[in-house]
């Protein structure tokens, strides 16, 4: 940094000091943050060589019955569901604990990106993630002879509400639990949702009380408004959307309330 002298005896520096544009920085934070979750090998794992597998086994080796149909046009809207459940909730809680537990978001916290900046530049590096989880799964599906139907714009809403509920989820866990709770808890939910949430067995396979209970959990709302669109064509499903819609307001809130950056 160089000074042009004046004739008061003040200078002018060059470049001027100060903050980036808010734009900017949140811009530069959130490739850092898609840098830093793609390179992570066990945030792969979570994020494309389970999902990928899951699809490619069920849709070629009879293993649950999925009702009529091909095999696939069950699975690959559920594994859709699941990969978002993945990077939004599994992978972003963990990954923020261990950040708040080794002092990453204090010393962030400190710096001219303000708190809100810090969480949309998250929430940009989880939605790019999905974006090449989805254009991957997708392929890999019409390469096993996935037939999807239905509205576009329904599939991209219920994956936005479904992103924005398990990032709320995620977030409130990450900000609460120790790292190691963190790290627990989330494989814990990841794999019973993964059971239990309609993502590869059928809801009508468990009995009618578990049915509706499991039916208002998140994934299973996703994976249940996904496959009535992509599946059997069907219009808006404004009942799973509600769902996700209630979920995504309670988990943000909560998060934002109770979230503890240290």
């Amino acid at each position: 940094m160089t000074a042009v002298g004046t004739g008061s005896g003040t200078g002018t520096y060059v470049p001027k000091p100060g903050a980036a544009p808010l734009p900017r920085m949140i811009a530069a934070q959130a490739a850092l943050e898609t840098k830093m979750l793609l390179r992570n090998g066990e945030q792969l794992l979570l994020t494309v060589v389970i999902p990928t597998l899951l699809l490619v086994l069920f849709s070629s080796v009879d293993i649950v019955d999925t009702g009529s149909g091909e095999a696939v046009d069950f699975l690959a809207p559920g594994i859709l569901a699941l990969a978002v459940m993945s990077t939004a909730f599994t992978g972003q809680a963990i990954a923020t604990g261990f950040e708040r537990r080794y002092g990453v978001l204090k010393r962030l916290a400190s710096s001219p990106l303000p708190r809100w900046g810090l969480m949309t530049a998250k929430t940009v590096s989880v939605l790019v993630t999905e974006v090449l989880q989805i254009a991957l799964l997708t392929g890999i599906a019409f390469a096993l002879g996935w037939s999807p139907h239905g509205n576009p714009l329904a599939v991209l809403l219920l994956l936005l509400l479904g992103t924005a509920a398990f990032s709320g989820l995620g977030l409130l866990m990450a900000g609460t639990l120790k790292a190691e709770a963190t790290l627990a808890a989330a494989n814990l939910v990841f794999l019973l949702l993964l059971v239990g949430g309609g993502v590869i067995v059928p809801l009508d396979k468990f009995p009618s009380g578990a049915q509706d209970v499991l039916g208002l959990l998140p994934v299973s709302a996703l994976s249940d408004g996904l496959r009535d669109v992509l599946q059997h064509g069907a219009g808006t499903p404004w009942g799973d959307l509600g769902i996700l819609a209630v979920w995504a307001v309670v988990g943000l809130a909560a998060a934002g309330r109770w979230f503890r950056w240290e």
